[in-house]
């Protein structure tokens, strides 16, 4: 098939390489303003939900009564007393 189309397209190479990014392109906003939007309603990707009380409280890990509780990002958790590059160039 692309090969039928590369020999359909005119003026030679020139012509056969802007025309195929005129194909390409225009399939690409096809499919990106007609078909994908048509569609969207019937795929679940969007029906996504999460629970927060933003509250906070606890402990962070999820646990508690809903075992379908997604735990909150606290950055808190990540902080490190000193990091492995600052205490190579104190050293040296």
């Amino acid at each position: 098939m692309y090969g039928w189309i590369w020999r359909k397209l005119p003026f030679g190479l020139p012509g056969k390489l802007v025309g195929s990014v005129l194909l390409v392109t225009g399939v690409v906003a096809l499919l990106w303003y007609v078909a994908f939007p048509n569609l969207a309603p019937l795929l679940p990707f969007g029906q996504v939900t999460v629970d927060d009380d933003g509250g906070g409280g606890g402990d962070g890990d999820g646990g508690g009564d809903d075992p379908g509780r997604v735990p909150s990002y606290d950055p808190s958790d990540f902080e490190l007393e000193e990091s492995p590059t600052d205490s190579a160039s104190s050293e040296g």
